[in-house]
């Protein structure tokens, strides 16, 4: 079982700047991540997926977040980022890491972000 870890969440106001990161609880026994992603879970709707990042570094964004978020990895320490700028209320909701890690995708436990003035 490969355990991940998020930090990064918590409260900003509109038009603020928040960055989440992402790492396996102990990441130096893990030989190589492949693909990571952030998904978010606002109240009433299913989970979606915000970014993605393949093992070489190819990414992919939902249309709401293109131009306001960066994801970035960093495999010599197995972490993945999520830089957000241009916080809007709808980007509020718990964000969840996923890595796939020797073929099998596991889950962090979230972490909320609230855009609120």
């Amino acid at each position: 079982q490969v355990q991940l870890v998020e930090s990064g969440g918590g409260l900003v106001q509109p038009g603020g700047s928040l960055s989440l990161s992402c790492a396996p609880h102990e990441s130096e026994s893990i030989f190589s991540v492949g693909a990571m992603a952030w998904y978010r879970q606002a109240p009433g709707q299913q989970r979606a997926l915000v970014a993605h990042i393949t093992a070489v570094g190819t990414t992919n964004y939902a249309d709401s977040v293109k131009g306001r978020f960066t994801i970035t990895r960093d495999n010599a320490k197995n972490t993945m980022y999520l830089e957000m700028n241009s916080l809007k209320p709808e980007d509020t909701a718990v964000y969840y890491c996923n890595m796939v890690v020797g073929f099998q995708g596991y889950w962090g436990q979230g972490t909320l972000v609230t855009v609120s003035a």
